[in-house]
């Protein structure tokens, strides 16, 4: 196992790129979705910590575009491709989108997690971005860590230990 230099971390509504040997981490990520896009061979990797499926739906002029799926993983995209990354090599993981309330309702909005979800995959394909591989769903929340040396996504899931996508 190669020597770790670098943390990165990304918070709720950011992103942010990084070369190997660094990684890159986001936690909190409840109905909120990790998307990583990386270029393999480049090892080159980004992070969007995604809280809402689609800008459209702010009222605000001046609202952070790294929150919304259909704005950020743009962003995340151009900035990959601005530091070295090639568009035709992208690939991503994808992490997150839980359900963390009981719903009484069938009330679409409050279906958070899955409708992140649903943008995320609608907008990376869009993009002829194959996600190869995704941990989503579920109930509880996850931290997660990609090291784009190795290309592995370890996911923390309470309650549930780590995995490696």
């Amino acid at each position: 196992m190669n020597k770790i230099d670098t943390v990165v971390k990304v918070g709720i509504s950011d992103l942010n790129i990084v070369t190997a040997p660094c990684v890159i981490r986001t936690s909190g990520l409840g109905s909120c979705v990790g998307v990583v896009i990386f270029d393999a061979q480049k090892k080159i990797a980004g992070l969007a910590h995604i809280m809402l499926p689609e800008s459209k739906m702010t009222k605000q002029d001046n609202s952070n575009a790294y929150k919304y799926a259909d704005t950020a993983i743009e962003i995340l995209i151009h900035k990959l491709v601005e530091n070295g990354a090639r568009k035709f090599a992208l690939q991503a993981k994808i992490a997150g989108g839980a359900q963390m309330f009981k719903l009484t309702t069938a009330n679409d909005m409050m279906r958070i997690g899955p409708r992140n979800v649903e943008a995320v995959e609608k907008k990376l394909h869009e993009h002829k971005i194959p996600i190869m591989a995704a941990d989503v769903g579920g109930n509880n929340g996850r931290t997660i860590e990609f090291n784009p040396d190795t290309n592995m996504l370890k996911i923390r899931t309470v309650n549930k230990g780590e995995t490696f996508i």
